[in-house]
């Protein structure tokens, strides 16, 4: 603006001189004279004007690209996105050196440079790399040394005439300055023009440098930026991807965060849990929780493992582990080491179907003996059954049926599981499956899952073990409570294995064997242990048996040759 009124002047001055001597000869007839000096101050003025001119305006357009550089800083260091912030930067690239081209690079964690964007004169994107020639060894020379560079002539230039980058792509005007953040090169801002030369001096170099400073740290935040929130979706993802319940709250007990198995352990969506009291985004679980709270937030220590078993009216009583730790954080440190607490971290486990599943397995273990439980695979169990010799041992009271008809049912329970406890317990002490007790009888079989030799003998000494357990019994109980029990024990082959459906299995045998042993059972003497043929024939040579009279049982043509087992050998 100056500029340009300082240029008015000069031409004024310039048409006021000439106006003068046009009408000086008029002047000098009507015996008038200009005063002295008039027309040579008017040229002096007129040529102070002109020099002066070009002056003012190289200043006004210094002072332009101060304010330009003042104005972009700010627009650069408005967005911490690192694309807007990136456009950002080329435009005022292009802008303040009306440069051809304008590429920008930065370093990745390799410390490699990388290009990641570039501007045409009218601002067309040239994100396209096929259209990124460039001298490579200028932008190495300011990645390296940390100092801008500038050149008005590449072609000539000695220092990269010779360079294949530059004769190739025939450039000519460039200055690249490196992006510097706490005196690290985080990149480099390469401009150039492949048709001037002399567009570019130490004036441009300086002004590209002070910008490159400032968009060095627009460019280093955005990418921090970057970083942060890619690294909490990471943590959100994972916070959300817990199988276990997580809920954290402020020193208010306010809940300020929970995920998404907390929502559903608890039944309650996100939004009625955040900014709820603890208390009452909880069930009640009694005292001992509320201790325990206490009892974190007092002492600054976590407490782990907490079971609690809170009542749901439509999801009726359920099973949870609990870990409370105090949160703390680990910049806020005071001066005795204490980090201080802003809140708790609750990690919630929902173990009502682990305990279900726990139970189910107590009851098959007092069923099957730990060692073969132990040994179990569950990848090998499978729908249906594979035949196998086994030994079968059954057992039942006599006169249960008559006794449970005149004593109240508490009672008979009561008496029924200390008789089917003891045959059960001697079965297991031996290594036997118990298969499945009917009413007052218990079936345990030998030789499966696992193979057991010796399977004959096991039986025998667990149906012997059983009948002294039972006398033994006898002796503490009242007289009316002493039943008669009958043993028998049988051996051949059946099919054991799993049978039922994918939802509800048992581990059971089937086949004439198991029935021909029941048959032998329900005709044996009462507090005897009864052994068919086909077990005495195996264990002869261990046992002292008293031989009985063949009997006829339901299901076979011949009489079973059956002995009283006495004791082993």
């Amino acid at each position: 603006m100056l500029g340009k009124q300082v240029g008015d002047l000069s031409k004024l001055a310039a048409d006021v001189k000439k106006l003068l001597s046009s009408q000086k000869e008029v002047l000098t007839k009507a015996g008038l004279n200009f005063p002295p000096g008039v027309m040579d101050g008017l040229s002096q003025l007129r040529d102070t004007l002109d020099k002066l001119q070009p002056l003012i305006t190289a200043q006004e357009a210094e002072n332009a690209r101060l304010r330009a550089l003042a104005d972009t800083a700010a627009v650069v260091n408005s967005s911490l996105d690192l694309t807007t912030v990136l456009n950002e930067v080329m435009d005022t690239i292009i802008r303040l050196t009306s440069a051809e081209r304008g590429f920008l690079m930065l370093k990745n964690d390799k410390g490699e440079l990388e290009f990641r964007i570039g501007r045409g004169a009218d601002r067309e994107s040239l994100d396209n790399k096929s259209e990124f020639h460039v001298s490579r060894t200028i932008v190495r020379t300011v990645a390296d040394s940390g100092e801008a560079v500038v050149t008005t002539n590449a072609q000539a230039d000695p220092r990269f005439s010779a360079q294949e980058s530059v004769v190739g792509y025939n450039l000519r005007s460039i200055v690249a300055v490196p992006l510097k953040v706490k005196g690290v090169v985080t990149g480099v801002i390469y401009v150039d023009n492949r048709i001037r030369t002399g567009l570019f001096g130490e004036r441009e170099r300086d002004l590209l440098s002070a910008f490159a400073n400032q968009a060095a740290i627009a460019i280093e935040n955005a990418r921090q930026f970057q970083q942060v929130n890619e690294l909490k979706t990471l943590l959100d993802n994972v916070f959300a991807s817990i199988a276990s319940g997580v809920i954290t709250t402020d020193v208010q007990d306010i809940i300020v965060l929970c995920n998404r198995a907390a929502t559903g352990i608890l039944g309650r969506s996100e939004e009625q849990l955040k900014g709820q009291p603890l208390t009452e985004a909880l069930p009640a679980m009694g005292d001992t929780f509320t201790l325990m709270l206490n009892k974190v937030k007092g002492e600054q220590r976590p407490v782990v493992g907490h079971e609690v078993r809170p009542v749901f009216s439509d999801r009726g009583a359920l099973n949870w582990s609990l870990n409370v730790a105090p949160l703390v954080n680990a910049g806020s440190m005071k001066k005795d080491g204490d980090q201080g607490s802003h809140g708790l971290t609750i990690v919630v486990d929902d173990l009502t179907e682990k305990k279900r599943l726990q139970g189910k397995f107590e009851v098959f273990k007092r069923m099957v003996p730990p060692a073969v439980v132990e040994r179990l695979n569950p990848d090998s169990l499978a729908l249906g059954g594979i035949r196998r010799e086994l030994s079968i041992v059954f057992s039942d009271i006599q006169g249960f049926t008559e006794l449970s008809e005149r004593l109240p049912a508490e009672i008979v329970v009561k008496v029924l599981n200390r008789y089917v406890g003891t045959a059960a317990e001697a079965m297991l002490l031996h290594e036997g499956t118990v298969d499945k007790y009917i009413g007052d009888a218990v079936m345990a079989f030998f030789n499966a899952p696992d193979d057991q030799p010796d399977h004959p003998m096991l039986a025998i000494r667990a149906a012997l073990r059983m009948r002294d357990d039972i006398y033994a019994l006898h002796e503490v109980m009242e007289p009316r409570f002493q039943l008669k029990f009958r043993i028998a024990v049988h051996l051949g082959e059946a099919v054991v294995g799993l049978v039922g459906t994918k939802d509800r299995l048992d581990y059971t045998i089937i086949g004439d064997t198991v029935n021909t042993a029941k048959r032998l059972q329900e005709n044996g003497i009462p507090g005897k242990v009864i052994l068919s043929e086909a077990v005495y024939a195996r264990v002869k040579d261990h046992v002292i048996v008293n031989p009985l009279e063949a009997m006829k049982v339901k299901g076979k043509v011949q009489p079973v040759q059956v002995y009283e087992l006495v004791n082993l050998k």
